[in-house]
This record gives C-alpha cells, sequence and structure tokens, in this order.
C-alpha cells in the first residue's frame, strides 16, 4: 500500500531559521566542524568532553541534542590549478587523484519539546487543554529564550577552540532549485548537497531508498554498552606499551567504519526534580522488597548511590540513545 510522503512527514514548517514540528517541537541545527581523526591527544579529549557537559547544562530540561555525522565514500579530485607550478604540488596531486576516502560532515540539532506534554491515551485528550497548540509554538518569548540558550550552547562549543559551529539557515534546512537541504537529504541519502535525487521508499520485507539498501542498527539499553565508557579509548594499532594513541570512544563507528552510513547520537535532558523524585520512589519501593530478595538489595544500594552522586555533583539527568544506519546499493545479510 503506497503513501504520499506529506501525509506522514512530522515537521510542520521552517520558520525564521527554526523547525516547527506538527506536534510543537522547536528545533535549531547546526553545522559543525570537526577536528580531524588521530589529531587529539588524551588531554584534548578530556578537556573537550568537560566543554560538551558545560555546554548541554545550559540547556533547558526537556531538551535534545541529536548529533548527525555523514560518512559517504568519495573519491578525491585535484585541482591542478591551485598548485602555482611547483612540482612538489603537482605530484601530490596526482599522487592522491582519484585515491577513495571516507568524506564526512557533521551537524547538530537542538530541540526543545513542549513542557507539561504527556502521552497520548484514551484518558487525556488535547481538548482538555487551555490551548491545542504548544505555548512556546505561540509565544515569541518562550521561543525567544531557547534560541538565546541554543546561542550560548554555540559559543562555549566555538570557545573551546576544537570544534566550529556555524547556525544553518533556512534554505540550508529546505534547500532550493539547486541544492538539496539536510531534510531532504537525510530522508532521501542524497550524496551531496548539489545532486537533486528523486528516490521512492520501501519499507515491505526490507529498507530500501532508491536502489540503496539500508540496515539500521540501534544501541538503546545500558546493558548493551561496554564495560567502560569515557571520553577516549587508546587505538591499539598504533600504541606501544610505552605511548598509548588516543581516539574518540565512538571513532570504530565514525571514520573507521569504512562504509556508506550515518551516526545518530540522541542526549535526551529530562526535568532533574522530576528524575530524582522518581528515583527516590523506586529507592523507597527496593527498600521494603530488600528483605525478600538479595537482587532488591543490591538495586536499591546502587540506586541510592546514584541519588548520592547526583545530588552532590549536580550529575545531569540524560539519557542517551545512538543508532547507525548502512546503505549499499547491493543486498546484504
Amino acid at each position: 500500500m503506497e503513501k504520499k510522503f506529506y501525509d506522514i512527514f512530522p515537521l510542520s514548517c521552517i520558520e525564521h531559521d527554526v523547525i516547527v514540528s506538527a506536534i510543537g517541537d522547536i528545533t535549531v541545527a547546526f553545522k559543525a566542524t570537526l577536528p580531524e581523526l588521530f589529531t587529539l591527544s588524551e588531554n584534548d579529549y578530556e578537556a573537550l568532553h568537560q566543554v560538551f557537559i558545560k555546554a548541554i547544562k545550559v540547556l533547558p530540561d526537556n531538551s535534545i541534542i541529536h548529533k548527525q555525522d555523514w560518512f559517504l565514500e568519495s573519491e578525491y579530485k585535484a585541482n591542478f590549478g591551485l598548485t602555482q607550478d611547483s612540482f612538489l604540488s603537482r605530484s601530490s596531486e596526482r599522487f592522491f587523484n582519484e585515491r577513495p576516502y571516507l568524506d564526512h560532515d557533521c551537524f547538530i540539532m537542538i530541540t526543545k519539546k513542549p513542557s507539561g506534554r504527556k502521552a497520548a491515551t484514551s484518558l487525556f485528550s488535547n481538548l482538555l487543554r487551555r490551548s491545542i497548540v504548544p505555548e512556546q509554538t505561540i509565544k515569541q518569548h518562550l521561543v525567544q529564550d531557547f534560541l538565546d540558550t541554543a546561542a550560548q550552547f554555540e559559543r562555549i562549543i566555538n570557545d573551546s577552540g576544537h570544534i566550529m559551529l556555524s547556525r544553518l539557515k533556512e534554505l540550508d534546512l529546505t534547500g532550493d532549485e539547486k541544492n538539496t537541504g539536510l531534510i531532504e537529504r537525510y530522508c532521501t541519502l542524497q550524496p551531496q548537497a548539489n545532486m537533486r535525487l528523486v528516490r521512492d521508499m520501501r519499507f515491505k520485507n526490507e529498507m530500501r531508498i532508491g536502489d540503496d539498501y539500508c540496515q539500521l542498527y540501534t544501541l538503546a539499553d545500558a546493558q548493551d554498552l561496554p564495560g567502560y565508557c569515557g571520553s577516549r579509548i587508546n587505538y591499539d594499532r598504533y600504541s606501544t606499551d610505552k605511548t598509548k594513541f588516543s581516539i574518540g570512544f565512538a571513532s570504530s563507528l565514525g571514520q573507521l567504519l569504512s562504509c556508506n552510513h550515518l551516526y545518530n547520537q540522541y542526549i535526551f535532558i529530562d526535568d532533574q526534580k522530576k528524575v530524582i523524585k522518581k528515583l527516590e520512589s523506586k529507592r523507597l519501593r527496593l527498600q521494603s522488597l530488600s528483605a525478600y530478595s538479595r537482587e532488591n538489595a543490591i538495586g536499591r544500594d546502587a540506586t541510592n548511590d546514584f541519588l548520592n552522586e547526583a545530588l552532590s555533583s549536580q550529575r545531569l539527568p540524560v539519557k542517551a540513545h545512538f543508532n547507525v544506519l548502512v546503505w549499499n546499493n547491493e543486498k546484504t545479510n
């Protein structure tokens, strides 16, 4: 059964360079320029990690940070016109001409969900609200407050010196007659922004976009994570017993994964008061059941330790989700 794309498209409009979803979420997007792979030291990774934590703290509750990395198989195209008749420059261009490499683009989106949103059930209806439309989409000062915090997030990241963010405008998101916008490019997996291809989407028995077969791998359960998660890991191929060569913790899903793929990272910032209240309720429930099961006692102690650390160090009440979308023009298992 075929469906028109605009019937299920979740976005409503783009106004003043802000994406507005059909349920009232507002989003601002940035293009990020990241440092090259194998160029940061252990201290650089740790400093960059602390910068992201500082930037996340300025965002309001009920926010979502979406970091999207595009990795596309490409070939280097030499530019002999800029060599200025230098023998070494011409030799370098000839040597690398048509060499395959993995092209990388990075985008960071910050979304603000309407406060007080409840899950849709038969007991709750939009008709019981004072306004069907979320307040943040009709009150200018609420939108401006979110834009101010997003701008502060941008300044903190740019001041680090390692990552540069630039705000995407409306044409960068929607595109024009010559270039494809980020939204259309993502929906149709356009390899380049200056290409305009019309592709069908098929989800029956398999996921296909145009002639490409797609596979989606997701990681949302903490039990599936490695035993150690940090700002960096050692790259064993270039490391020795005396020297440790640092790379990012997720580099194996990024530049080191040699195929066309999209790597999405989501960070959900919850309401701290509600999270702590929920954990307190869970701790009391486990306390009352600890006499009947050792697992309940272990869970009570772990919840209590997390609460104490969160209250003492003001840990962010965040949840994370990761997924990788891989595509190829050949069907693979």
